[in-house]
């Protein structure tokens, strides 16, 4: 972990955990000076080991990307080490809301760490200021001159979409296919619909293959659909949703510029949380959306397709990203290829679980979806989804459409407090269901 205090607030971030392979994901001083990249060492810091993390973490958010895949030797985040308490917060102070430094001071006074050296570190890293990295991310000027010769080589793509109940939103989804700019592709549809219409797949200037699928299984669905492609690349894709003309095109192109396996593109809800600002520029991903992503194919045959204990669940798309960083793949966030995720109310994996799976539909359900914390658990440990936990549950407590709102995020935590014996019965359900998941 760069920060020792990060596991507080990102307890289950990707980079938490060290990959098979680092391609200089957290670059060094002498690294970022051979690639042209002016950036200075914050001198606040009292150790030199923060200074070097902080810096390594300033790039990694600025959209410091190695292009060539050989590329290592960065900073070793995941090497242990004891920084001073007044880096730790001055860290934080840097990368975070300050609501969320001092939900970091109450826990560390609250777990009895000598409160005078706690209070000490938060108020000597006062004279930190938020850095706001979308403001000044690195460009890519190369990028629109790249002549890619992937896109020269015209490989073969599969856009895989599971539908349920969707046939209005997916008759857009077609029309939006016919007119990219980039031709070969095939488009695989899953249909989950009652009752089934074939007349939905007549008449289309595509290349559909379809078949309908009697079990309601997102996850059985895309790997059926994997299995059956005949694509080099796979591209996932939802069946609510809106793209621009040359969305494959800039998938593929950013995938050959980077070097990279995985092109992440990025959403844009119609429902729901604020776009994060740094969906505006490339950088390494830290998370995969099966509603835009291509992915080489031979990535599915080396780690294998996807869990399906995530079916009827959530984050299924998140362990298989995950799986593949640990697996040394290199997944890029690619603001290119965006689409505009409608989240209509109807059909989907909506009709089969929740909105959002810290939010149960269900009064006495489990907080969050039982398969969240499988995810947590399995990959990072029990001490890492009970961090999780703490963060993320009284938050969940306000209604979706108020996610990311900062007065109703504190409104949920004193509401979490006065309901506690109800949230603890969902939290306990929840655990217990993952138990059952991880023995199996």
């Amino acid at each position: 972990m760069i920060f020792n205090y990060l596991k507080y607030i990102s307890p289950v971030w990707y980079f938490n955990l060290k990959p098979k392979v680092d391609f200089s994901y957290f670059p060094t001083y002498e690294q970022l000076n051979i690639a042209g990249i002016k950036l200075e060492y914050d001198d606040k810091y009292i150790s030199d080991e923060a200074k070097n993390r902080d810096l390594a973490y300033r790039a990694f958010q600025l959209g410091y990307i190695s292009i060539k895949k050989e590329a290592s030797g960065g900073i070793n985040i995941w090497k242990k080490t004891k920084l001073p308490r007044q880096d730790e917060f001055r860290f934080l102070r840097k990368n975070f809301n300050p609501l969320w430094v001092f939900y970091v001071l109450a826990i560390r006074l609250l777990g009895l760490n000598n409160p005078f050296r706690e209070i000490h570190g938060f108020l000597t890293s006062r004279d930190a200021f938020r850095e706001r990295y979308n403001q000044k991310h690195l460009d890519q000027p190369d990028l629109n001159s790249f002549d890619s010769s992937l896109l020269k080589s015209n490989p073969r793509v599969s856009v895989i979409i599971p539908t349920l109940n969707r046939y209005k939103y997916l008759k857009d989804v077609f029309r939006d296919l016919e007119k990219q700019t980039y031709k070969n592709f095939e488009v695989i549809v899953v249909d989950q619909t009652d009752p089934f219409d074939k007349s939905v797949y007549e008449d289309w200037e595509l290349d559909i293959k379809f078949w309908y699928q009697n079990e309601k299984a997102l996850w059985k669905a895309r790997n059926a659909a994997i299995n059956s492609s005949k694509g080099d690349y796979i591209l996932l894709y939802d069946d609510d949703s809106l793209v621009e003309s040359d969305w494959i095109e800039k998938h593929l192109v950013a995938l050959d510029y980077f070097n990279a396996d995985l092109s992440s593109g990025v959403s844009i809800s119609a429902v729901g949380a604020k776009v994060p600002a740094h969906y505006s520029y490339f950088r390494w991903s830290d998370q995969l959306d099966t509603g835009n992503v291509l992915v080489r194919k031979e990535i599915f045959t080396k780690i294998g397709l996807f869990d399906t204990k995530f079916e009827k669940q959530r984050m299924g798309d998140g362990e298989f990203g995950l799986r593949a960083y640990l697996s040394g793949y290199r997944n890029i966030s690619n603001p290119l290829a965006k689409r505009i995720h409608l989240k209509v109310g109807q059909g989907g994996l909506r009709q089969m679980g929740s909105w959002d799976g810290w939010r149960p539909k269900k009064f006495f359900g489990p907080r969050p979806v039982p398969s969240i914390l499988y995810l947590f658990r399995k990959y990072y440990g029990n001490s890492a989804a009970r961090w999780a936990l703490l963060k993320n549950v009284p938050a969940s407590i306000v209604p979706y459409q108020f996610k990311g709102n900062k007065v109703f995020i504190v409104l949920g935590i004193f509401i979490s407090i006065l309901i506690v014996p109800i949230v603890s019965v969902q939290v306990i359900f929840s655990w217990y269901k993952s138990s059952s998941i991880l023995k199996n």
